[in-house]
């Protein structure tokens, strides 16, 4: 399957030919940057300010009132339903554990993740990893 897909890819960029590529980017005075580690700083500073927000561990110590329902844990059933859903030849994440081997690992790998979200879930707190992201701009 992997070489059907990369076969029509190749074809795909043999008809658009070359395609050159700009990297570029604006710094904070409107400046244009061209070099590598002018555009990752740059990045780097945009996407701090945007996600970076003050007081987060304020909301820790306070005790939180909604009129929402909690959500329930979910079954084994759910968890192997979500797994099935996944979809294949997706980018894996951090662990680099792509969806074709959770998708292989059957009724064993279901019972592990379904172990582990329900003590995230007993636990109330989010594993540490789970709060990184990578992003990867890209120009639209």
């Amino acid at each position: 399957m992997k070489i059907i897909r990369d076969y029509y890819r190749n074809i795909s960029d043999f008809k658009k030919g070359y395609q050159p590529r700009t990297n570029i980017v604006k710094d904070e005075k409107g400046d244009l940057g061209t070099d590598c580690h002018s555009i990752l700083t740059r990045w780097r500073n945009h996407l701090s300010e945007l996600l970076n927000v003050l007081g987060v561990n304020d909301v820790r110590q306070r005790e939180i009132h909604t009129a929402e329902k909690l959500v329930p844990k979910p079954n084994a059933f759910e968890v192997e339903v979500a797994i099935v859903k996944l979809e294949r030849h997706k980018s894996p994440g951090t662990d680099q554990i792509p969806a074709e081997m959770i998708k292989a690992g059957s009724k064993r790998i279901c019972s592990e993740i379904h172990k582990f979200i329900n003590s995230i879930s007993n636990k109330e707190e989010l594993p540490e990893e789970w709060r990184e992201s990578i992003i990867v701009p890209f120009y639209k």
